[in-house]
């Protein structure tokens, strides 16, 4: 639901009840993640999209039937199907578990609490009852990034805080994700299904070495959605003019500036000095720290020696083999955009646990559903 945030924002603020159709599982192939949702209000008014427009139109009519009936939530099942030209269907080949409910604001004001947060721009999490008892079913508890409790209701006591114990967990990763709780032998004795819509803070690139292959990279990161840092020793090349699309350009030596600067599983740090001196105590620094990426700029001669520095200053094969270097993927990239794109390439694979092959030389599904690494330790 976090997808149309703005306008259900507005919608709660106005007191103004619509349905809510939200995408709670996804098999095989399909364009949108879970999580995606589409809202309709009582005038008829549309926003979002939960099948990139092949099933649209049957999703808004679902939504103007929960509307009129004012009744409980409904479900619906979506998926391929070339024996009738005119079924409703996805093109792309998967299925899609899609819930259609009724929000009251009036009902929910923590809904409007927490859709304020993420509006402005500040962690903050849904977690929604998909699947479970009819009593809980469509049940949203909201949770912030700070210290505040729970807001909302999803069947009360234990039930809501193992809920939001769980939506905190998934906060601090910024990964919406659906997860079970409760049944046979645990606290919570009904068996619940739980998704969780994540409104992070965004995910932070810091990019080391003021060079024009950073200036490019700086652009890329921003335009996917990270907050860039670019670094550098050197004042007279570390200037914010030089690096317009970075939120923040910071003089410091690298390994100092990463030793204090707050990073997380998503954080991308990519090294574009290939300098020794800055390399190695920087590298040292990021192989031990949990952040989800580690890229170095070089040549395959700068690579091997690079390795074998690193070594010599106690980095064992496990950190090493975290390292992406040279960095990014073989696109045959001459220019510092090119260059850009090969790195940030890289990095979406990485995070998303994709090959990096060409569609053509691979089989299975196009869109699979994110896979959650394993996380990674310091030590």
């Amino acid at each position: 639901m976090l997808n149309i945030a703005d306008t259900l924002h507005r919608w709660c603020r106005e007191a103004r009840p619509f349905a809510l159709a939200t995408v709670v599982d996804v098999t095989g192939s399909a364009p949108l993640p879970v999580g995606s949702s589409v809202a309709v209000d009582e005038d008829g008014n549309a926003v979002g999209s939960i099948s990139g427009g092949c099933v649209e139109g049957a999703v808004y009519e679902l939504c103007r039937q929960v509307l009129h009936d004012q009744g409980p939530p409904q479900r619906a099942w979506f998926g391929y199907s070339d024996d009738d030209a005119f079924a409703v269907g996805l093109t792309c080949g998967g299925e899609l578990d899609v819930l259609v409910q009724l929000i009251d604001p009036a009902a929910q004001p923590h809904l409007t609490d927490v859709l304020d947060a993420v509006v402005q721009g500040r962690p903050a999490a849904v977690a929604q009852i998909v699947d479970g008892p009819d009593d809980f079913l469509g049940s949203t508890l909201g949770v912030h990034g700070d210290d505040r409790a729970a807001c909302g209701s999803v069947g009360g006591g234990q039930t809501d805080r193992l809920v939001a114990d769980r939506a905190r967990a998934l906060l601090r990763a910024g990964r919406t994700a659906r997860v079970d709780i409760g049944g046979a032998g645990e606290e919570c004795p009904d068996r619940l299904s739980v998704l969780v819509h994540v409104a992070a803070a965004r995910p932070r690139m810091l990019i080391f070495g003021a060079v024009d292959f950073a200036a490019a990279l700086s652009q890329s990161g921003r335009f996917l959605g990270y907050r860039v840092t670019v670094c550098d020793a050197r004042p007279v090349f570390a200037t914010a003019a030089r690096f317009p699309h970075a939120d923040e350009v910071v003089v410091d030596w690298p390994h100092r500036y990463l030793e204090r600067t707050e990073v997380d599983e998503r954080t991308a740090v990519c090294v574009l000095t290939h300098d020794a001196k800055f390399d190695i105590p920087l590298l040292r620094q990021a192989l031990e720290l949990a952040v989800g990426y580690v890229g170095a700029m070089g040549s395959r001669r700068t690579h091997d020696q690079r390795l074998r520095l690193l070594r010599e200053a106690g980095a064992s094969d496990e950190q090493l083999a975290r390292l992406r270097s040279p960095i990014g993927l073989d696109l045959g990239a001459r220019t510092p955009e090119e260059t850009a794109l090969s790195i940030t390439a890289e990095i979406v694979a990485h995070t998303h646990q994709g090959t990096g092959r060409p569609l053509t030389q691979i089989t299975g599904p196009i869109h699979r559903p994110d896979r959650p690494r394993q996380p990674v330790l310091a030590r």
